[in-house]
């Protein structure tokens, strides 16, 4: 096997349109509108050349899963996301990056990774 890269990562989420919305209209991902009917409400966004689904569904306990979006000023995205009343941590180093976490309405935490 040779893996080429992530194609898409699920998450669950407890309000499809909290989180669709939130997923758009804040972090900047954009709506596909090719995800077929599957009998339970979701959406797929894209984030890059990479997707996020969204699936309707119980939330797992929170144990430190996660999945981090690339950006290209942490700082900046930061200061926007917390102007609009969203908590954000401070960016913090990790090695030769920096990064910062914040949940969706749903409680799902993301990281916000620096290029």
């Amino acid at each position: 096997m040779t893996p080429l890269g992530v194609h898409h990562v699920s998450i669950n989420v407890d309000d499809v349109e909290a989180a669709r919305r939130f997923y758009v209209d804040v972090l900047g991902l954009t709506e596909r509108t090719d995800r077929p009917a599957f009998g339970f409400d979701g959406a797929w966004l894209n984030v890059g050349p990479q997707q996020v689904h969204l699936i309707e569904a119980e939330l797992p306990t929170e144990l430190g899963q996660h999945f981090a979006i690339e950006v290209d000023d942490l700082d900046a995205v930061v200061t926007e996301l917390r102007a609009t009343g969203i908590e954000v941590t401070d960016p913090k180093a990790v090695g030769a990056r920096r990064q910062s976490f914040l949940h969706d309405p749903c409680g799902n935490l993301v990281e916000l990774q620096a290029v």
